[in-house]
């Protein structure tokens, strides 16, 4: 497999493993809290840096970061149908998130919060979660996709 995109999937694992977005969680946090988070991440990376010009590269980010999640599914010990089910389940979960993002920049404070309610919905700390993914929108929009791909970015 070429790593070409290892280290955009390793910066979104990075922001993913912060524990200020799970210290609310009432509950030890499991895979799929990791994963949905991974995701909206993916999802606000992917809303940054679409436009015709990226449009190969990003396709090529989204199947490479898919074919890791499978990949970690596998470790976890999920057999092959089972596989197949968990991945259309987290694709689909995820075209919600870019749908639900995609005008983030023109939503109101309380239609964003209810965006990530629905996505989050065992975590507490919303109001944080969502000053934080304003936060990580914000940074996003002043680096560009090639700073990205050529460097090592910190959460």
């Amino acid at each position: 497999m070429n790593d070409k995109y290892i280290t955009i999937y390793n910066n979104l694992i990075n922001y993913t493993r912060n524990k200020d977005l799970y210290k609310n969680l009432n509950r030890e946090d499991n895979f799929s809290d990791r994963l949905t988070l991974f995701l909206l991440h993916f999802a606000f990376f992917l809303k940054n840096y679409k436009n015709e010009e990226n449009k190969k590269i990003l396709q090529e980010i989204y199947d490479y970061n898919f074919r890791q999640l499978e990949l970690s599914i596998r470790e976890i010990g999920y057999g092959d149908q089972s596989i197949n089910k968990k991945m259309k389940d987290y694709i689909n979960l995820f075209h919600s998130m870019v749908s639900e993002i995609h005008f983030w920049d023109d939503l109101s404070k309380s239609d964003k919060f209810n965006k990530i309610s629905g996505f989050l919905s065992d975590f507490q700390n919303k109001e944080e979660l969502l000053e934080y993914f304003d936060l990580f929108n914000s940074n996003l929009s002043k680096k560009t996709l090639n700073s990205y791909l050529k460097s090592v970015s910190n959460p």
